[in-house]
């Protein structure tokens, strides 16, 4: 094998692993195989060799799930990857002046996952587990996370296969490109029911002094909150706090 190849399957190992979220837990192998687009052979191979280390676990015949060589990693993760005070001071206050719950994520591959949270003062909330992912084809803070300049420079297709994975029809490529763009010149976006009909979001960028988008400060609620009359102050609410947050000089944990 050569180094190219042997890039190309840790590539194909962490792909597979990416397709283990909260919404897909568990896959048959039938299925992780018809997802990937990769030969049976090929998915059995690279399985088989995280089940060896521990990565995925075996819970029935051909069906698998991540397995316990992942609570090391989590352990530290959650030892070194502490959000600082002032970062969720901020986020408190967003919180305390929209009455929504604020949420910090960053990209990790193809998925946004939930940093930190500071629950919302309504009764009715729209709540996310921290620690969970979730894809980067629908959402507002998927849309900001996907202006960080260098993403889609060094995958130029990453929008086109983002949107394969999306219950969307034909064409919603062009359209997620589009709304990427302009999320990109606004400096902010809004979402409304694109993962779960009935909820909605505004997101801006946290940003490191090079410039570098490094996480989404979001807020999310019903829809029927996030209404005309009420998005220009949540939007200028959340791009505050992304400013307070960028000046804080913290410089998140996904961003090279």
């Amino acid at each position: 094998m050569s180094e190219g190849d042997g890039v190309r399957s840790v590539h194909r190992a962490l792909d597979l692993l990416e397709r283990f979220d909260d919404e897909h837990p568990t896959w048959s192998l039938a299925a992780l195989t018809a997802a990937s687009g990769l030969p049976k052979t090929t998915v059995l191979r690279l399985v088989t060799t995280l089940e060896q280390r521990g990565l995925v676990a075996a819970i029935g015949p051909g069906k698998y799930a991540i397995g316990p060589g992942f609570l090391r990693w989590s352990r530290l993760s959650s030892a070194t990857m502490e959000i600082p005070p002032a970062v969720r001071a901020a986020m408190g206050k967003l919180s305390a002046d929209t009455g929504e719950t604020a949420n910090l994520y960053i990209r990790v591959g193809r998925t946004r996952v939930c940093l930190a949270q500071a629950p919302g003062s309504l009764s009715v909330r729209h709540m996310v587990v921290v620690g969970s992912s979730m894809p980067l084809w629908g959402g507002a803070a998927s849309k900001v996370l996907l202006t960080d300049p260098p993403v889609l420079d060094v995958d130029p297709s990453l929008i086109e296969e983002l949107a394969l994975e999306a219950p969307r029809q034909p064409g919603f490529a062009k359209k997620l490109r589009a709304t990427v763009t302009d999320a990109a010149a606004r400096g902010f976006a809004v979402s409304h029911g694109e993962r779960e009909l009935g909820a909605s979001g505004v997101a801006a960028p946290v940003r490191r002094t090079d410039g570098r988008v490094v996480a989404a400060i979001a807020i999310g609620g019903p829809t029927t909150r996030f209404s005309d009359d009420r998005l220009p102050p949540y939007i200028t609410a959340v791009r505050r706090c992304a400013e307070t947050i960028s000046r804080t000089g913290w410089s998140g944990f996904s961003a090279s």
